[in-house]
C-alpha cells in the first residue's frame, strides 16, 4: 500500500517512456488497459511483464481501487543480454524459451472489455467497499491537477496554522477595538491589519484550489467540485472577514457607528477557529498542550468579558439626555480613586478628562479575572442594575468556565502523575515486609528488583498493552521485541516469518536483580533461557563452573528428551539481567507444527549450559 500502482520505483533505463506515460494516463483517465512493460527486481535484473489495468467500481459508480495482473513473459520477448545468454545464438535462445513453457501463451490471452466489466462489477458487490470500513492508510500522494492543493501537504497544514494564529490575534484585537472606540490612526497597526486582511483574502484564493474530503472519504480534487463545495461553505463567512474595515475606520469623516459596525463584523472570523482547531484533536493525548490552549481560552473569555465591562461602564457614565455624569458608574467611581476625575468642558459642551484607554482596559480585566476566578475583591464594584445584571450572568459563566477549565487541569495532572503514584504504591511493599519480618537481605533483594524492574519498563505493563491489540499486531510487536534473540541465534535464521510470529508471542520477558537465582539445583528445568544483556553464573557444588553473557542459552533440550529434567546446578545473576525464556510445552508445540525449522533449530542451536547434564557445558560459548 506503501508504493504506487504504476510500479514507478520498479522502472529503468530500458523501461520504454510511451509505455510508462500510457500507464500513468490509464491510471489517471480510470480506464482498462493491457501492456507489454519492462520493470526491474531489486537486483536491477530486468523482466519482462504482461501488465492488465482494470478499475473496481463501487456501488455509486466510483473508482475505489485498481485490480492490476502481471505475467511474467520474459521467456517469449527478446532476451536481454546478460552474463548467462551470451554467446547463444538466436535460434539457441529462441529454442531453449519455447521448450520452457508453453503453458503461458495460454493464459496471456487479454479479457476482452465485457468480461472486464463484468468482473469489475462482480468483483466491487462481493468487496462493498465503503467509507466506513476503508482504512486510512499511508499511501502515496493521489495525482492532482497542477493547480490544485492537497489539503494535507506540508505547505497547507503550515498555512493553517498561520491562519490559527491570525485568527487568535482577530479575536483579540477586534472586541478591544469595538469597545474602546479606537481609530487606527496608528500607522503601524494599519499596515498589520491591512497585512492580516491581505491575508486573509489570501486564504479564499487558496481554498478555491485546495481538496478536501467527500461525503464517502475519497479526496476530491475536481477543480468544479472545490468551487461548489466551498460556495456553499465558508466562503460568505471568509469574505466578510476580510474585508479592509480598519482602512474605513481610518477616515476622519466615517460615522462612529458605522465604524463600529464595520469592525465588529470582523469578528466573524472567529467561527474560522472551529475548522481550523478540529487539527488541534491530534495533540489533545498531551497534557501540556491541552493545559496551555485552556489558559489561553480562559484569557480569551476574560478579556471578551473585560470589553463588554467597559462597554457598559462607557455607555452609562454619561447621561446623553441630561449630559450629567452619573456618580453611582463604576468608571466615575475609578476616575475618582485614582485622581483622574471626570470634568465639564462648558466651552464645548462635553465631558472630558477619566481614566486613559490603558487604565481602563487593565481595571476592566482585572475586575473580570476576579470575577471569573470568584475571588472579587471589592475595589471595583457594579452599582448600576445593568452592571449588576451582567456581573451575575458573568459569574454563572465564571463558575462553569472555571469548574471545567480547571477540573481538567486537575484530570491533567493526575494523568501526568499516574506513573509516579501507581511506583509509590508498589513501593508499598515496605509494608508487607516490615509485617512479616522479612529478613534484611531479601527485603532489600525484593527493594532492589522493585526500583530496577520499575527504571527499566518505566511501569508499562507490557502484558496488558499486548492483550488491546488484535492477533496480527501483537504477533508483529513479540518479534519486534524479541529481535535480539532471532538475529543473534543461528538457530532462527531458517525460520520462516510464520514460525518466528509463532515462537514470538510464546516469548516472555524476565528482569533478574544481583543475586536472583533463576534456577535452584533439583528444580525442574522447564524454560529454554537466551540472555539479552547482564551476566550470571553456574553454580555446581558451591564451585563457580561457568559465567553465562549476552548470547549465552542455557536449559535443557526438550526436544530431544522425553521426559522433564532437574536442575543440577544454580543458576544465579551477577548483575541486572535480561532474559527472554519460551516454555517447554509452547516450543515444542511450534516443533511439532513446523518440522522442517524444528531440524534446523535442533541442529544449530547450542546450549551454553545443560542443566541436565552435570558438568555439561559449552566452553565455546562460556564466559
Amino acid at each position: 500500500m506503501q508504493k504506487s500502482s504504476t510500479c514507478s520505483f520498479m522502472y529503468g533505463e530500458l523501461t520504454d517512456k510511451k509505455t510508462i506515460e500510457k500507464v500513468r494516463q490509464t491510471f489517471d483517465n480510470y480506464e482498462s488497459n493491457c501492456f507489454e512493460v519492462l520493470l526491474y527486481k531489486k537486483n536491477r535484473t530486468p523482466v519482462w511483464f504482461y501488465m492488465q489495468i482494470a478499475p473496481i467500481r463501487n456501488e455509486h459508480e466510483k473508482v475505489v481501487l485498481f485490480l492490476c495482473t502481471f505475467k511474467d513473459i520474459t521467456l517469449f520477448k527478446q532476451p536481454i543480454e546478460d552474463d548467462s545468454t551470451k554467446g547463444w545464438t538466436k535460434f539457441a535462445r529462441l529454442t531453449r524459451a519455447l521448450t520452457n513453457s508453453r503453458s503461458v501463451l495460454q493464459q496471456l490471452t487479454p479479457m476482452n472489455k465485457t468480461e472486464v466489466v463484468h468482473k469489475h462489477s462482480r468483483l466491487a458487490e462481493v468487496l462493498q467497499l465503503g467509507s466506513d470500513i476503508l482504512p486510512q492508510y499511508k499511501q502515496e500522494a493521489p495525482k492532482t491537477p497542477p493547480h490544485i492543493i492537497l489539503h494535507y501537504c506540508a505547505f497547507k497544514t503550515t498555512w493553517d496554522w498561520v491562519i490559527l494564529i491570525l485568527t487568535f490575534y482577530t479575536a483579540i484585537m477586534v472586541p478591544y477595538n469595538v469597545s474602546f472606540k479606537t481609530k487606527q490612526n496608528n500607522i503601524a497597526w494599519l499596515v498589520l491589519d491591512s497585512v492580516v486582511d491581505v491575508i486573509f483574502l489570501v486564504d479564499i484564493v487558496l481554498n478555491f484550489h485546495t481538496t478536501f474530503v467527500g461525503p464517502g472519504g475519497e479526496v476530491i480534487s475536481d477543480p468544479k467540485l472545490i468551487r461548489m463545495n466551498y460556495l456553499k461553505t465558508w466562503f460568505v463567512i471568509d469574505l466578510l472577514s476580510c474585508l479592509p474595515y480598519d482602512i474605513i475606520n481610518a477616515f476622519e469623516n466615517v460615522d462612529e457607528g458605522i465604524s463600529s459596525l464595520f469592525s465588529s463584523l470582523k469578528v466573524v472570523r472567529l467561527l474560522r477557529l472551529g475548522r481550523v482547531a478540529r487539527k488541534l484533536d491530534h495533540y489533545l493525548e498531551y497534557g501540556a498542550a491541552v493545559l496551555v490552549l485552556l489558559v489561553c481560552v480562559f484569557g480569551l473569555v476574560a478579556h471578551w468579558l473585560a470589553c463588554i465591562w467597559y462597554s457598559i461602564g462607557d455607555y452609562e457614565v454619561i447621561d446623553e439626555v441630561t449630559n450629567t455624569i452619573q456618580i453611582d458608574s463604576w468608571l466615575y467611581q475609578l476616575a475618582l480613586s485614582i485622581g483622574t476625575p471626570y470634568r465639564y468642558n462648558t466651552s464645548a459642551g462635553i465631558w472630558e478628562g477619566g481614566p486613559s484607554k490603558d487604565s481602563l482596559y487593565v481595571s476592566s480585566l482585572y475586575f473580570t479575572m476576579t470575577s471569573l476566578t470568584t475571588i472579587g475583591f471589592g475595589n471595583i464594584a457594579p452599582t448600576t442594575d445593568v452592571e449588576k445584571m451582567f456581573s451575575v450572568a458573568m459569574m454563572m459563566v465564571g463558575s462553569l468556565l472555571y469548574a471545567t477549565i480547571f477540573g481538567n487541569v486537575t484530570t491533567i495532572f493526575q494523568q501526568m502523575y499516574a506513573n509516579t503514584n501507581r511506583y509509590h504504591e508498589m513501593l508499598n511493599v515496605r509494608d508487607f515486609l516490615k509485617l512479616y519480618q522479612v529478613p534484611k537481605g531479601l527485603s532489600e533483594r525484593v527493594m532492589d528488583y522493585i526500583v530496577s524492574t520499575w527504571s527499566m519498563s518505566k511501569g508499562i505493563d507490557t502484558e496488558k498493552v499486548l492483550s488491546i491489540c488484535p492477533k496480527d499486531m501483537r504477533a508483529d510487536i513479540c518479534v519486534h521485541l524479541n529481535r535480539k534473540v532471532f538475529n543473534e541465534h543461528p538457530a532462527f535464521r531458517l525460520a520462516s516469518d510464520g514460525c518466528l510470529r509463532a515462537l514470538a508471542v510464546e516469548f516472555q520477558t524476565i528482569h533478574c536483580a544481583p543475586g536472583d537465582l533463576i534456577y535452584h539445583a533439583g528444580e525442574s528445568v522447564d524454560a529454554l533461557c537466551f540472555v539479552v544483556s547482564g551476566s550470571l553464573e553456574v553454580i555446581q557444588d558451591d564451585e563457580v563452573v561457568a559465567i553465562l553473557g549476552k548470547g549465552d542459552v542455557f536449559g535443557d533440550i526438550f526436544w530431544k528428551e522425553t521426559t522433564l529434567a532437574h536442575a543440577c546446578a544454580n543458576v544465579r545473576a551477577l548483575t541486572y539481567c535480561d532474559l527472554h525464556i519460551i516454555k517447554r510445552e509452547a516450543l515444542l508445540k511450534v516443533l511439532d507444527f513446523y518440522t522442517a525449522f524444528a531440524n534446523s533449530f535442533s541442529r544449530n542451536l547450542t546450549l551454553t549450559c545443560n542443566l541436565r547434564k552435570r558438568g555439561w557445558f559449552s566452553m565455546a560459548n562460556a564466559r
